[in-house]
């Protein structure tokens, strides 16, 4: 993996995030992405690179993961679409990209970072808490009150502050 290329996508890479993100759906951790809207939104999003597989100079590198840092207000935003292709799992791809995903946050000025997920695992090794949908009204507002699984969801709600919050010391 020491080949690999992380790096913010173009509109270019449309096509190559939908592909993979299509290729995973299966596993039913996604949601579907539209090309257009990958298109619109590529600044967004950060996507890994291996080299050509041939070996060549000419042939096209394989994108292997993307992740998304989308805005839900002026102090949250949201690691949406997060894939590693199944060939390259295990080496550690999706936490470099979630620490990729966290420095972008941090340095747009963000105090919160969060994401929705099934399986809670992989977020909470990157020191995110599980914590109730309330207390991210951003992300139901712009996204879960138009969802059909409103108030049936199972995805679970993760957060990370990026800011210090100051200790209080105890009165006497």
């Amino acid at each position: 993996m020491t080949d690999l290329v992380i790096r913010q996508a173009t509109a270019d890479d449309a096509a190559a995030m939908f592909a993979l993100i299509q290729a995973h759906l299966s596993e039913g951790h996604l949601l579907p992405r539209e090309v257009s809207e990958l298109e619109r939104h590529a600044e967004r999003f950060l996507v890994a690179y291996l080299p050509a597989s041939d070996g060549s100079v000419t042939g096209a590198p394989e994108l292997v993961a993307c992740a998304e840092l989308a805005p839900l207000s002026a102090r949250v935003a949201e690691v949406r679409s997060l894939v590693v292709s199944r060939d390259v799992r295990g080496v550690g791809l999706a936490t470099r990209m979630v620490n990729e995903i966290r420095s972008e946050a941090k340095s747009r000025g963000y105090e919160t970072l969060c994401a929705f997920t099934h399986d809670a695992r992989f977020f909470v090794r990157q020191n995110f808490s599980i914590v109730p949908h309330t207390w991210l009204p951003e992300k139901i507002s712009t996204d879960c009150l138009s969802c059909p699984l409103f108030r049936k969801c199972e995805q679970h709600a993760m957060m990370l502050l990026l800011i210090d919050v100051p200790r209080y010391a105890a009165v006497a």
